[in-house]
């Protein structure tokens, strides 16, 4: 077995544990996602993804009036029946892809 070197971060315990979440789903230990994430800086030579500020803040429930939310709502209902939508197999298919799995 090859040697390893640990890795220390500290991170938002809610982050951590919405990914871990995930990963588990996925079946990757959160060791083998990091490793898989710098693997990917190193064939990259740069961060796997696009990094960029957003173009506009997203939406929080809170911050919205009812007829913004049911403005939203609709929109979103209207895209997803218009087929505007991707099935989350695919979204995960894509990723894994994208980074090389």
């Amino acid at each position: 077995m090859a040697r390893t070197s640990n890795v220390f971060a500290r991170v938002e315990p809610e982050v951590k544990n919405q990914a871990e979440a995930i990963l588990n789903e996925l079946g990757i230990p959160m060791s083998n996602a990091i490793g898989i994430v710098l693997k990917q800086v190193i064939l990259q030579r740069g961060l796997p993804f696009e990094v960029k500020l957003p173009s506009s803040a997203p939406l929080a429930f809170g911050s919205l009036s009812e007829k913004q939310f049911n403005a939203e709502i609709e929109a979103s209902f209207n895209a997803y029946r218009a087929g505007e939508h991707q099935d989350a197999a695919e979204a995960f298919a894509d990723i894994e892809r994208d980074i090389g799995l």
